[in-house]
């Protein structure tokens, strides 16, 4: 069962074979409760989030509803970021303030807004400015970084991809992003708020 792909797994275990599923549950459990936890920071309900993925998974699978469209993986992250944001959602409307009082100015309050105009702008500028310096990297550092961030692929992934050994792409990595900071300070950049 170990050495089948992701896609063999889902295949068989619509068919029926739940030791497949089980593998598919045990090849990406701690980098999916990773994935949520670092969005929610708090166990109980990452551990939630991470459970009610895998029964939103089990139920698109047996339904039939899993389109090989790519990696499982990503799939799967999908899923669990979709729960993120639905939590999120619900937190906020559990939160919500009455107006009804004249102590509470609903208005002018910033903690209760998604965002305004200026953060709009400044996460566009930040984001525009990443993607400069991201593109002043050497190629073989972008390449990697683009593959880990931006498609989501583990480091097997990236060194497969690439025809390079694990450590050589850990060590793109590395460089990437300490290339990132020393251009971002020699250009005096400002890469959060």
């Amino acid at each position: 069962m170990l050495k089948l792909t992701d896609e063999q797994l889902v295949a068989a275990y619509s068919q029926g074979d739940n030791k497949a599923f089980d593998t598919l549950l045990s090849r990406y459990e701690t980098k999916l409760f990773g994935y949520i936890m670092q969005f929610v920071k708090n166990r109980d309900l990452a551990n939630d989030i991470f459970q009610e993925t895998f029964v939103k998974a089990i139920m698109m699978i047996k339904q039939g509803r899993y389109v090989e469209t790519g990696k499982f993986s990503a799939w799967l992250t999908r899923i669990a970021h979709n729960l993120v944001i639905d939590s999120f959602r619900q937190g906020k409307t559990e939160n919500a303030v009455s107006n009804d009082e004249d102590s509470v100015d609903i208005l002018n309050r910033r903690e209760l807004c998604d965002g305004n105009i200026e953060d709009f702008m400044i996460s566009n500028d930040i984001t525009a400015d990443v993607r400069r310096i991201i593109m002043a990297l050497p190629a073989s550092q972008r390449e990697v970084l683009i593959m880990r961030f931006y498609r989501n692929m583990s480091f097997k992934e990236i060194a497969d991809a690439t025809n390079v050994s694990i450590n050589t792409a850990l060590g793109r990595m590395r460089y990437a992003i300490l290339n990132m900071r020393r251009i971002a300070n020699e250009h005096d950049i400002a890469l959060s708020v």
